[in-house]
């Protein structure tokens, strides 16, 4: 998974439709599960020096070329984090598996899946977690898609669909079968959505971070942030701009927290024609850190990664 020279600038940090599918790729390599977030041995070559995670950050980088079948990037690629939004993922997943071939679905399930899908809706992800009986439906997910790192909410002692914990590399495994074993209505219908992420979330906050101002399009993405507080600092409407990355990221003071402490911020989806490249950046902050700190570090390491061209 590795390519010579990252195509971005180095970077030391402080945190559309493409064309046919190409042919399927292999699944991703099995490591072994992480119960901690304890780094966790890369399963390739390691990334460039000039992929610098900052001190107190914890991140967990996979980048999948789909032409190759090779990583790009694997840095502590089966580290569990909080999922935040990205299991709304395996949510619209589960929800949909039996409902083909033609994915038919009420107006209001329509509307829900939209909103949860490209503007990450937390109240959508509650609607759906209730109509497909919660935590059972994400071990059922774990068995189909084979991942290998994440686990329930209970698997933590809590409860609701956020508290669900995965790696960048299961990240990577649930968008390969998306894209390449899933049925084309249930892939269209998703991929569909995700190539519509909005610049706001329905919470009014920024999700512009990461794959979306990293890369040019074509791009899919979903998004994923907690801990930041239930208004953001800077709200989003469709009259504010991005919110500004400066060259260098901020820097992060404290200890590195614990699995379920802190704050996070992910950034998941695909880059390039066919949707080449599988990319999943997952990131934890130490608590008190800013969204807009947050927002700058993700998106400076994100357009530092080898393998997708960067829009900067």
């Amino acid at each position: 998974m590795v390519r010579a020279m990252p195509l971005a600038a180095v970077l030391l940090l402080a945190a559309g439709c493409g064309t046919a599918p190409p042919a399927m790729s292999p699944p991703v390599p099995t490591p072994a599960s992480s119960d901690s977030v304890a780094p966790v041995p890369s399963l390739s070559l390691p990334a460039p020096k000039t992929l610098v995670v900052p001190q107190g950050v914890h991140a967990g980088v996979a980048v999948f070329d789909r032409q190759s079948a090779t990583f790009t990037v694997q840095v502590n690629a089966a580290t569990r984090f909080r999922s935040a939004s990205l299991v709304k993922l395996l949510i619209a997943m589960d929800y949909l598996w039996d409902r083909g071939p033609g994915y038919a679905l009420s107006s209001e399930d329509q509307r829900q899946l939209e909103i949860m899908l490209r503007g990450s809706d937390d109240n959508a992800a509650t609607y759906f977690w209730q109509r497909i009986g919660g935590e059972p439906a994400i071990n059922r997910m774990i068995s189909r898609l084979g991942l290998q790192d994440t686990k329930p909410p209970s698997a933590v002692g809590l409860k609701g669909w956020g508290s669900t914990t995965l790696s960048a590399n299961d990240i990577v495994r649930v968008y390969q079968h998306l894209l390449d074993k899933s049925p084309a209505g249930l892939r269209d219908l998703m991929m569909g959505h995700l190539r519509q992420s909005t610049p706001c979330g329905t919470d009014q906050y920024h999700q512009t971070f990461g794959i979306p101002v990293a890369f040019g399009r074509p791009w899919t993405a979903k998004q994923g942030w907690w801990g930041f507080g239930d208004k953001p600092p800077i709200v989003c409407t469709a009259q504010t701009p991005p919110l500004s990355v400066p060259a260098t990221a901020p820097v992060f003071k404290g200890a590195k927290p614990a699995l379920m402490d802190g704050r996070v911020l992910h950034t998941s989806g695909t880059v390039g024609e066919g949707d080449r490249y599988i990319v999943a950046v997952l990131t934890q902050y130490p608590s008190g850190t800013s969204f807009p700190d947050a927002f700058a570090a993700i998106t400076l390491l994100t357009r530092s990664l080898p393998g997708p061209p960067s829009a900067a």
